[in-house]
């Protein structure tokens, strides 16, 4: 397949810039993947196409406040740094933004002191790997917190008023530079709805590169090469799962992520069990899905990784056709979007 048969075109405004208040009260596209017949709702209404017995997996990553802004010693020249994974220690590789900025030796000060940086190597790929210093009572995390801000993704131009709207509500394991953004739709009080109607919600990790939002750059999909992200599947969640399935119940994935991490160990396992690795398995049209009923997923950007795991799963066709079907009807795209029901 080509990377131009998943493209379509998508009106600038329906790019939602912020989440809807409160989060359930998104709009919801049902789609049929057998039938390809599609329904109207609310993200609220989720809970009427759930069954007891079926399982929920959601990912718990929490997103790290990683973007930062200081200024170079001893000029006081501006510079933004954006922490991309943790080397070791007190040591990060950063995307630095002027570059020219950021040669090796040069010092940083951000938040008035609260953090320092000294820039350690400069990578093949321009990205750097700097060297934080910061007080005792602190920690690079707590850092963070105080001055950090969330790296949305490039298409939000819209400054977010609560940093916390772009975590979900059972975040835990911080470690992504992405939210897991299918779950930003789900209230502490919906989850305690479904579990009450008898659905188990298992957890997961995956902390989200930004590599998600990294363009597939060739003409074939297949020639595509996928970014790693660490995965963690605890042994609670592996065994919800093979309850579930031997019941004859549906594992239902909340966002990519989720299904990628479950995908990508039964790929390599036969099943879902208790592990952690990482994982660039890059789902398209034609994979054999072993652990997937349904999924919950928002609506993803053209010509992306994401869009093809979504028609890999829900068909090409039904996912181009209601895609089209969704613009028509001006539900609202990407991060801060609508939500999407395959059953």
């Amino acid at each position: 397949m080509k990377t131009s048969d998943f493209y379509y075109d998508l009106p600038k405004e329906l790019i939602a810039q912020t989440p809807v208040e409160p989060r359930d009260s998104s709009r919801l596209l049902v789609l049929d993947k057998n039938s390809g017949k599609t329904e109207d709702k609310h993200f609220y209404d989720i809970i009427d196409y759930l069954n007891e017995g079926d399982c929920l997996i959601v990912n718990d990553s929490k997103v790290l406040p990683a973007r930062i802004y200081g200024i170079k010693q001893p000029t006081g020249a501006k510079v933004e740094f954006l922490l991309l994974h943790q080397v070791e220690n007190n040591k990060w590789e950063t995307l630095c933004k002027p570059g020219k900025k950021a040669t090796v030796g040069t010092e940083f000060i951000f938040g008035d002191g609260i953090l320092k940086a000294t820039v350690i190597q400069v990578k093949d790929d321009g990205n750097r790997v700097v060297d934080f210093e910061y007080p005792q009572d602190e920690n690079i995390y707590s850092a963070l917190d105080k001055i950090g801000k969330m790296p949305l993704p490039p298409y939000i131009t819209t400054e977010l008023k609560d940093q916390n709207r772009y975590q979900t509500v059972y975040c835990d394991e911080i470690g992504s530079a992405a939210a897991p953004t299918a779950g930003l739709h789900f209230t502490k009080e919906l989850m305690k709805k479904i579990e009450d109607k008898g659905v188990k919600i298992g957890y997961v990790t995956l902390h989200v590169g930004l590599g998600t939002f990294r363009p597939v750059k060739v003409d074939d999909v297949t020639n595509h090469k996928m970014h790693s992200e660490h995965y963690e599947i605890p042994i609670e969640t592996a065994k919800l799962i093979e309850e579930t399935k031997s019941n004859g119940k549906r594992v239902i994935a909340v966002g990519t992520t989720s299904c990628r991490t479950l995908e990508s160990v039964a790929k390599e396992y036969g099943k879902v069990t208790a592990c952690d690795g990482f994982t660039d398995i890059f789902i398209y049209p034609g994979f054999e899905f072993k652990v997937l009923d349904g999924l919950i997923t928002n609506f993803h950007l053209p010509e992306s990784t994401l869009i093809m795991l979504v028609s890999a799963f829900a068909g090409y066709e039904n996912v181009m056709n209601t895609y089209k079907k969704a613009v028509e009807r001006k539900y609202r795209f990407f991060s801060f979007g609508d939500a999407m029901l395959i059953k």
